[in-house]
């Protein structure tokens, strides 16, 4: 085990101390691409095009992509697109 390496101090070294605003930064991009990732799969799971799941939720294309590439995204259009692509979402207090 002597290779074993503490992903947090992996972090802190990277992206600074939990809490220190490149950590943040570093969280909320790690989130949108998972979310992007997430919509994205279950997109071509369903055999869906950009271009259908846009005219369901009524944006454009770019918007998709922008989203499945990482962008930030707002929580009610990724309820939109949760929705449409027949997932649900769980939120729960810590």
């Amino acid at each position: 085990m002597a290779n074993s390496v503490n992903a947090n101090k992996l972090l802190d070294k990277k992206f600074g101390e939990k809490g220190s605003p490149e950590r943040e930064q570093f969280k909320e991009n790690a989130f949108s691409y998972y979310f992007g990732e997430i919509i994205k799969n279950r997109r071509k799971e369903l055999h869906m095009s950009q271009e259908s799941l846009a005219k369901i939720v009524g944006k454009k294309r770019p918007y998709i992509s922008r989203i499945e590439n990482g962008e930030d995204i707002r929580l009610s259009n990724f309820a939109l697109l949760a929705n449409a692509l027949g997932l649900s979402i769980q939120i729960t207090a810590e």
